[in-house]
């Protein structure tokens, strides 16, 4: 019969894991817990204590910091599968979860589903060749090198990233390996787990490679199980029921999905909410529960979508209070820097990366070329940016694991600024008021389309008093606007009046502020 050793990955809630683990024990399988070394060691302890008397629990070799996108998430469960295999001598498969995990099936369905099934459940497509990838980088991701995390340290991974595109820095696959992409969420028998940890001894080479891919927990296991398994022993699926939004962001299950999710044809549901209390406890009791039958319908795709594209007011599944809001939420907070000369405003915001931990996002709603993290095509063009602003700044926010967010913004786009500050969220504006010479506004029209390369130049000249007036009424308007939190920087203020600024704007200390403005050529043209 089998036996399961879930392989779990977590990093918050040590309840919510503690009452996880109770709960897919209770039935005879046993687990293995690795718990992100970013969350506090008061947190782990108090998990380590409340399982210690269970005997089918144990915890990876070693806890790393673990980052989106990283190889250390492929290392954690690495971490966690030897703990497992050694612990659990008579585990039959491992099963791979996260925090957000739940099943949806009792576990006499589903030892009784993998006894019918001698397969390796997980989901494997030619990398080139699939469509599995929508947007974002392809090849990129494995023919680079990548040492940055995209999410935490998206300038330095997109620099990076460019001077190897720049210089042909490119390198090849392994020759023997063809790599595959999927879900990371898998069930692998036993055999096949014992057949990789004993290739990986084997092919340093192959650690290498992944080590330095972009998103390899979506690679690297997908990869090893076709060169390993014969391709009539896996179940080209994951055996967790997930859903993505149009915009590529996993779909969240609360309280009135609960009929829902039991007739799909899966053993998991990926993600439930934290929110959910009902369904959590539905779900904590069925695992152990016996006697079940379940009606597989498998409509939950088709069902979510009807539903999502009719719009939900005074249907099932019923609109949830932020999707009715459209708001950032009223714990975060959006620091627009309004500048019209926009390399000033980018000086600033390097300074602002180099010196805090505040994530940065350069002109995104001005300049179609912005270095962003892959959101799932909604990043993709400015009209889709415009349409959908507070959607794209929530997955910035959700992306960079972060409540506070610096963006620039042109100061013509005061429905912007405007926009952000009637927001539930807290919105502070730094207003930038640069000198702006005769040449730099006969430069500026030109940029904007008003003259051409070749406009008479007292054409040109005619236009520079109304590009000032212009300029100068955005800026009146921005200050008319009745802004919440408001500070400006004029190019002529001292030192001390900028350092003040800075200070009020981002909530820092006064040597910070004067560490953030040490450029001497911040409004240099």
């Amino acid at each position: 019969m089998a036996r399961i050793a879930y392989i779990l990955l977590c990093h918050k809630d040590p309840e919510a894991i503690i009452a996880q683990a109770e709960q897919l024990t209770a039935a005879g399988d046993c687990m293995a817990i690795h718990f992100d070394a970013r969350a506090s060691a008061a947190a782990y302890a108090r998990i380590r204590e409340a399982l210690a008397p269970n005997p089918n629990v144990t915890f990876a070799t070693k806890r790393i910091r673990c980052g989106w996108g990283e190889w250390s998430l492929v290392q954690a469960t690495l971490h966690a599968i030897e703990a497992a295999v050694d612990a659990f001598p008579r585990a039959t498969h491992f099963y791979m979860l996260s925090g957000d995990c739940m099943a949806i099936k009792t576990a006499e369905y589903t030892h009784r589903f993998l006894d019918e099934r001698d397969m390796d459940f997980i989901e494997s497509h030619d990398f080139f060749e699939s469509k599995w990838i929508k947007t974002g980088m392809k090849e990129d991701r494995l023919i680079y090198r990548h040492y940055f995390n995209e999410r935490t340290q998206s300038r330095w991974f997109y620099a990076a990233y460019g001077l190897q595109k720049r210089f042909g820095l490119t390198r090849d696959v392994p020759d023997d390996i063809q790599v595959m992409i999927g879900s990371q969420w898998w069930c692998l028998r036993r055999r096949t787990i014992e057949m990789i940890l004993e290739f990986l001894k084997k092919r340093p080479d192959v650690i290498r490679f992944f080590s330095t891919t972009w998103i390899p927990d979506e690679t690297f296991f997908q990869t090893l199980v076709r060169h390993l398994v014969s391709k009539e022993e896996i179940e080209n699926r994951t055996p967790t029921f997930l859903m993505f939004s149009d915009y590529g962001m996993p779909v969240t299950f609360y309280n009135d999905h609960y009929d829902m999710l039991l007739g799909q044809d899966y053993l998991f549901a990926r993600k439930i909410s934290s929110e959910a209390h009902d369904l959590k406890d539905r779900l904590g009791k069925l695992y152990a529960t016996e006697g079940v039958t379940f009606r597989i319908s498998d409509e939950g795709r088709n069902l979510h979508r009807f539903l999502t594209g009719r719009g939900r007011v005074g249907r099932r599944y019923g609109q949830r209070f932020w999707e009715a809001g459209n708001t950032l939420g009223p714990n975060r907070e959006v620091y627009l820097i309004v500048c019209k000369k926009w390399h000033v405003a980018k000086r600033l915001v390097d300074q602002i990366m180099s010196e805090t931990d505040i994530p940065c996002i350069e002109y995104l709603f001005s300049e179609e070329d912005t270095a962003l993290p892959d959101l799932g095509g909604i990043e993709t063009t400015l009209g889709k940016r415009s349409r959908h602003r507070r959607a794209v700044l929530r997955m910035l926010f959700d992306n960079f694991e972060t409540d506070k967010l610096v963006i620039c913004v042109d100061p013509a786009n005061l429905e912007i600024i405007e926009d952000f500050n009637a927001d539930q969220s807290h919105t502070h504006v730094l207003e930038i008021e640069c000198a702006y010479s005769d040449a730099y506004l006969v430069g500026h029209a030109r940029r904007i389309g008003l003259a051409g390369e070749n406009s008479p130049d007292e054409t040109v000249a005619d236009l520079v008093p109304t590009l000032r007036n212009a300029l100068a009424y955005e800026s009146e308007l921005i200050q008319g606007a009745g802004l919440g939190s408001y500070q400006r920087i004029r190019e002529t203020d001292t030192p001390a009046e900028k350092e003040a600024a800075i200070t009020a704007f981002l909530g820092v200390s006064p040597d910070k502020a004067r560490a953030i403005l040490q450029l001497d050529y911040l409004f240099a043209d």
